[in-house]
């Protein structure tokens, strides 16, 4: 009976958590189709995610993103999250495409 008691607890906790992190694929082709480069799951807020091996991707799909999603196109100025968003998309789910000419290399949410 104990052992049924501590089960029973453990999983309404489990059960009562809150979700955290959202989930992020990047793709090699635009509107989220073609192969996929990479996953990024359980991404915390405010957290910027790149790709170590220095490389992009044309497109990102994000699911669970609490207020806003910003994607930071490659090249420069844009580097790990610097200098402002190219795309800002607001929560919940969705894909973010680069501008032509250029791929998404880093993302951070909140």
């Amino acid at each position: 009976m104990q052992f049924n008691v501590a089960f029973i607890a453990s999983a309404l906790l489990v059960a009562a958590a809150p979700v955290l992190g959202a989930d992020f694929v990047w793709f090699a082709g635009a509107d989220c189709t073609g192969s996929v480069i990479a996953t990024s799951p359980g991404v915390v807020p405010n957290e910027c995610v790149w790709l170590t091996n220095g490389g992009s991707a044309k497109s990102i799909s994000y699911s669970g993103v609490t207020d806003h999603a910003y994607f930071y196109e490659s090249g420069g100025q844009h580097d790990i999250c610097s200098n402002g968003p190219t795309i800002t998309t607001g929560g919940g789910s969705g894909c973010a495409t680069g501008p032509t000419g250029f791929n998404l290399e880093s993302f951070s949410f909140n």
